[in-house]
């Protein structure tokens, strides 16, 4: 009697039947993404992405197959890594350059201060995890949710944590992205030429949502907000090879593989992609269509980790994550006011 039609599908085909099947969510998520609504919020796809992931993962999970889970898991954190070093090619050395001394300085001063402040309030004042803490600095001191994904292979967290992290960035993020240009037409913001720009690209979230700000005050503002905005992610990589040599550090010399520098290749990738994009030697029109890919794939990412993550984790958290995010938001505004008009 023949039963090799009964036999198991292979692993390896479980596995691919899941890429495709997170693929098709985030292709359905970036329709959604561009759709007028959505781009008047300026929510990007990655946000987009965790919240359909998130809300398919709790209430719809039992509609995939259980084996699909390893191709679910392989997007969330391998195809991850591939996506942000392909990132890279959204910066170049000639875009920070464009802006000079004070973008550079104000850029460095608020990620450097974000994480270190997000750091130690949400470990020693509202008694988060490291791991949280970190998560929900990096989104606000870098590039939002980009961020957070960038950090955590490195941190090697779970995914519920990177969850929160996000979603207490979007909020924040959203908000400045509605008061900026409110700020702007009631004169609280005092700033001329470059300022503006640096002022809003320094200190705001997401990309999108930096753009969404800027464009409400005028084009020059915009061009300017969008460069240091990214100087702050071609900061992604010299803070992950930092975090990698403080977790070395941290988990003692008899840690396994101790005595190795921890080098992220995909923040290596990250930076040579983005020396390969200041080189202009990939054709703008191959460019264009390589950052729309590593979108999707960074879109992929996303819905994968909103698929593993479950709302019960999430309430664990509770509102000390919001009140560290408040915190960091707050930071942000004041302390990103003052850095301008020191650097400006």
């Amino acid at each position: 009697m023949n039963t090799s039609s009964a036999a198991p599908a292979p692993a390896w085909r479980d596995k691919l039947n899941g890429i495709l099947f997170v693929g098709l969510l985030a292709a359905a998520v970036m329709q959604l993404a561009d759709t007028a609504a959505v781009r008047t919020l300026g929510v990007s796809p990655l946000v987009v992405g965790i919240v359909c992931g998130m809300l398919y993962g709790n209430f719809l999970r039992g509609t995939m197959p259980e084996q699909w889970g390893a191709g679910v898991h392989f997007t969330a954190r391998r195809l991850l890594r591939i996506a942000v070093a392909f990132y890279g090619l959204n910066i170049s050395i000639q875009q920070i350059a464009a802006v000079g001394m004070p973008g550079l300085v104000v850029s460095t001063a608020v990620v450097v201060g974000t994480l270190v402040l997000g750091t130690l309030v949400g470990t020693r004042l509202l008694g988060l995890d490291r791991d949280t803490a970190m998560l929900t600095a990096a989104g606000s001191a870098i590039c939002g949710a980009a961020a957070v994904l960038a950090f955590e292979p490195t941190l090697r967290t779970q995914s519920h944590k990177s969850a929160v992290a996000v979603a207490t960035v979007v909020l924040f993020g959203t908000l400045a992205m509605f008061l900026y240009p409110v700020f702007h037409r009631v004169g609280w913001l005092p700033f001329d030429t470059q300022a503006p720009g640096i002022y809003i690209g320094g200190t705001v979230h997401e990309v999108a949502q930096v753009v969404a700000a800027a464009s409400n005050i005028d084009p020059a503002t915009t061009e300017v907000a969008t460069i240091v905005k990214m100087t702050r992610v071609a900061l992604l990589v010299p803070v992950l090879l930092v975090l990698g040599l403080w977790l070395r550090n941290a988990a003692g010399a008899q840690a396994p593989g101790a005595g190795k520098l921890p080098i992220p290749w995909f923040a290596v990738g990250f930076l040579a992609l983005a020396l390969v994009n200041s080189a202009g030697v990939i054709a703008p029109e191959v460019a264009a269509a390589i950052r729309k890919l590593d979108l999707f794939a960074l879109t992929m990412a996303m819905t994968a980790l909103g698929i593993e993550t479950r709302f019960a984790q999430i309430r664990q958290a509770g509102p000390r994550v919001l009140a560290l995010g408040l915190v960091l938001f707050a930071w942000l505004i004041f302390g990103g006011y003052a850095l301008v008009k020191l650097a400006a």
